[in-house]
């Protein structure tokens, strides 16, 4: 009877310890015994030990032994100076790959944009030819790094943690004996991070505990937890935010910061209640993603982005964000600090709360316990010698005074109003007992926005609609805009967009520049209606068409258009 075949031994060093965990699941689960490694130093011994049938090595481990000084020492060594090794370097890897090759490895592998199934591909078939070591000419490697393909391997290598992550709170869910709340709460921050969304709600009811996510500004059912570890989870967040756990009859609001492995620090803000069943708790997840965000990439058109380039290049005069919550408004002002920001300039904001820090930029928190509210921190602002002030919200009279004051004296003043559209920005202000000619002479330009959720790159699909669906469609838009066009797209749902079909967000836009002929319309204090009418004459889009124009790109879909510009 013949023996049974020995399993092949891969030996991983890897310092990212959740890639390497990863890794080794995906390999055990292919039948291979795995044993990992974290620091230089420590593997050649271990590898000697092991004598595995291949090594997959890190170029860039940290500590006083890189990668190169592993494979250097590997090939030194007589029990490990034939065992294949594959490499795994980062996009600038180019020239460490070459000089890896001159070590003998059997194959390379571009991190950012190989998924574990991917590796184990690779590793599989260096263990098929093991005989022989490739050369310089022809190492097996990944695809040359591109912007799509790196963006689908950091997606595909997101999914793959959130599966992980969703199988031990699934786990959770099966045996709650075996609970930990701290890692329940710490995973569920994870699972939400590699899920896109950017707010956990945590909320009881009569003998459950639901858990959801809001992702893409849509929110969805996760989990349901049996009611007896609410109060376990709620404790646990309060400890996380420093809020006191002896108080269950008062909001309280704080903030904790997650380590998230491969990505870094997270920011938490804690929102926690009283409800009818109990306390409830809302976990915004502050990751500064909004750093890669420029006005050329927050979806305004070509001849909307020349008008804001326009209003923003002026030394004084309002630029207003409107729109409702959630539309992305801060985020838009932001993207125009970001441009404006330089060292010839002194800039200055006023927020509630501070969603990013924006190096080489002064930002004040509101704070109402000290009196220092949006109107008393624009006074002090002022005092403060800026060029450029941003005041997150003008929510009152005082405020609306104060910064159309300084709009008037010589400041770029960027701050956000809830209106509907562009053109009710300029009656609003108005009723706020602003003077008619200060409004016609101070405000820029008015920018009302929506967010609307973008069809996902990895299922997206042509559609062509019916002419039952084209007359319906009619109901909604106006034959000036459709056009007769009937094919559009949509996403049929996969792994990257959670079965959505929709991955990320876009703005679309209203963009008003003030006119003569508006500033006059101001002066005589004509409505909303008419101001618009006359702005859509000078050459404004609509919402409504800034949105059906993407929806014709394939940026976006019909239903979304329609979703956030109806009223």
């Amino acid at each position: 009877m013949s023996s049974a075949t020995p399993k092949q031994k891969i030996f991983i060093v890897e310092d990212n310890r959740f890639l390497a965990m990863l890794v080794s699941e995906k390999l055990r689960s292919e039948g291979m015994e795995v044993i990992t490694c974290f620091e230089g130093a420590d593997c050649v011994k271990k590898a000697e030990e092991m004598k595995p049938s291949l090594v997959l090595l890190d170029l860039l481990l940290p500590g006083s032994i890189d990668g190169f000084g592993v494979l250097s020492r590997l090939r030194k060594s007589k029990i490990t100076k034939d065992v294949p090794v594959v490499v795994l370097t980062n996009l600038e890897g180019g020239e460490d790959v070459e000089k890896a090759v001159k070590l003998k490895i059997g194959g390379y592998l571009v991190k950012a944009h190989t998924s574990t199934a991917e590796i184990a591909s690779r590793v599989k078939d260096v263990l098929e030819h093991k005989d022989k070591l490739f050369q310089l000419a022809d190492v097996s490697s990944s695809p040359s790094p591109t912007q799509d393909n790196v963006e689908e391997a950091r997606s595909k290598l997101a999914v793959e943690r959130s599966l992980v992550l969703k199988a031990s709170i699934d786990k959770a869910l099966v045996r709650p004996e075996e609970l930990s709340i701290i890692t329940l709460v710490d995973e569920l921050v994870q699972y939400a991070f590699f899920s896109r969304a950017s707010d956990i709600h945590v909320d009881p009811e009569d003998g459950k505990m639901h858990i959801r996510f809001r992702v893409d500004g849509v929110m969805r059912e996760m989990f349901s937890f049996q009611k007896e570890i609410q109060s376990e989870v709620i404790t646990r967040i309060k400890v996380l935010s420093g809020l006191r756990t002896d108080e269950h009859q008062a909001a309280q609001d704080g903030r904790f910061k997650v380590s998230i492995e491969d990505v870094g620090d997270v920011d938490v803000r804690v929102s926690i209640a009283p409800t009818y069943y109990g306390e409830n708790c809302v976990m915004r997840l502050l990751a500064d993603q909004s750093e890669g965000f420029t006005l050329e990439t927050l979806g305004f058109s070509g001849s909307n982005l020349k008008v804001v380039h326009k209003a923003i290049r002026k030394p004084y005069g309002m630029v207003l964000a409107t729109g409702p919550t959630g539309s992305g408004k801060t985020t838009t002002l932001y993207a125009i600090l970001r441009k404006l920001n330089t060292p010839e300039v002194s800039v200055i904001t006023i927020e509630d709360p501070i969603e990013y820090s924006i190096k080489g930029i002064d930002q004040i928190q509101v704070n109402p316990l000290t009196n220092l509210t949006f109107a008393a921190g624009l006074r002090f602002i002022l005092r403060q010698d800026p060029d450029i002030i941003m005041v997150g919200e003008i929510r009152d009279d005082e405020t609306a005074n104060i910064a159309i004051n300084a709009a008037m004296t010589g400041h770029l003043v960027l701050s956000t109003l809830h209106t509907n559209d562009a053109a009710t920005t300029l009656p609003r202000l108005i009723d706020m007992k602003i003077e008619p000619f200060l409004v016609a002479t101070t405000v820029n330009i008015a920018i009302s926005q929506r967010l609307v959720r973008t069809i996902c790159s990895f299922c997206r699909v042509p559609k062509k609609l019916t002419d039952i669906e084209f007359e319906n469609l009619k109901e909604f838009m106006p034959d000036s805009i459709l056009k007769g066009k009937k094919s559009f797209f949509y996403g049929k749902g996969c792994d990257h967009c959670g079965d959505s079909g929709y991955r990320g967000r876009v703005g679309i836009h209203e963009v008003m520049e003030i006119t003569e002929e508006i500033r006059n319309l101001i002066m005589k204090q004509a409505n909303a209606n008419d101001i618009k009418v006359v702005a859509v004459k000078a050459g404004m889009k609509t919402l409504l068409e800034d949105g059906f124009s993407k929806a014709m790109e394939g940026i976006t879909t019909i239903e979304e258009v329609l979703r956030v510009s109806r009223d």
